[in-house]
């Protein structure tokens, strides 16, 4: 009797402390990693949406690149801290999934990180310069076949798309291997790469960019015009970006998160932000988001069925 009413005052103390440091959460500096170089389009983002979250939660947030493997490094390092809310992460839902799905030393699943809110859209396209002797897709496509042509190589993802259209319309590209697209713009611009995939930054350059195509199912919101390999190929990748923390994180903290997210995109500076690179606002709520993943997910594993 009195093991069963010490056991209950110890669960009864777990439980007050849980619920108490929720309550004065937080007390310290969060951590917001960002599994990619500094000067993209999602660090971009991650150092205005940092001070919007702090702003909102009554506390500080410090952005942390961890870049490497397209994305992998940094998410497995949010995989494996403790679920306090003290470490979250900025990243693209795309990437979330598709490295545990193609890589075998990937150690993370979805299942090890808890999605706290959709935030906004990439604008991911294939883009080139105005000086390329081709200005649409098709034109790209003739040229290829005709001449030697340099494409960006980002691996990951967007290697694994541009090889599904090359071996579609029988052509072949040289891959220059360019470490995100914080070097691929220089170069693009440098002549380095005749065209390259671009998650968005190009929208940052203005007219020295061209969009040949979309790789959005529902197009881009600067160029609507532009085909979509949706509609070409019938395939198409996820633009969101996502907060995300370690699995496990307590439901009153995850609600924290969400409630800072979701007041922290109508910041005037993100708001800013998100008007000069010309990216769409689009909040995924938590309620929503693991069936939106998952829909994701068998659509990202079709194209890997079609690419073995």
């Amino acid at each position: 009797m009195l093991k069963r009413i010490a056991l209950a005052a110890a669960a009864a103390t777990a439980f007050a402390g849980i619920a108490g440091s929720a309550g004065a959460y937080p007390d310290k500096p969060i951590t917001l990693i960002v599994p990619y170089k500094a000067g993209g389009t999602t660090h971009t983002k991650s150092m205005v949406l940092s001070k919007a979250l702090g702003k909102e939660l009554g506390g500080t947030v410090v952005v942390k690149t961890r870049p490497g493997a397209g994305s992998a490094v940094g998410v497995t390092f949010l995989s494996k801290a403790k679920p306090d809310g003290y470490t979250i992460a900025y990243t693209d839902l795309g990437n979330l999934i598709w490295n545990p799905m193609t890589k075998k030393d990937v150690a993370y699943t979805v299942d090890h990180v808890r999605l706290i809110a959709g935030i906004s859209e990439y604008q991911s396209a294939l883009i080139t310069t105005p000086d390329k002797p081709f200005k649409t897709l098709d034109e790209l496509l003739a040229y290829s076949k005709t001449n030697p042509v340099n494409v960006a190589d980002m691996g990951g993802m967007s290697k694994v798309f541009l090889n599904y259209i090359a071996a579609k319309e029988n052509v072949k590209w040289t891959a220059i291997p360019t470490r995100g697209g914080g070097e691929m713009v220089p170069f693009l611009l440098g002549g380095k790469i005749d065209f390259a995939f671009s998650g968005g930054i190009h929208q940052k350059h203005g007219d020295k960019m061209i969009v040949l195509a979309s790789f959005l199912a529902n197009g881009l919101a600067k160029d609507p015009d532009a085909p979509t390999t949706q509609e070409r190929y019938g395939i198409a990748m996820p633009g969101n970006s996502v907060l995300a923390a370690p699995a496990g994180l307590p439901d009153e903290i995850a609600m924290k998160l969400e409630a800072a997210a979701k007041a922290a995109m109508d910041d005037p500076d993100f708001t800013q932000v998100l008007k000069n690179i010309q990216f769409p606002k689009r909040f995924i709520p938590s309620s929503e988001i693991a069936e939106f993943t998952a829909e994701v997910t068998k659509k990202l594993q079709e194209v890997v069925e079609a690419t073995k």
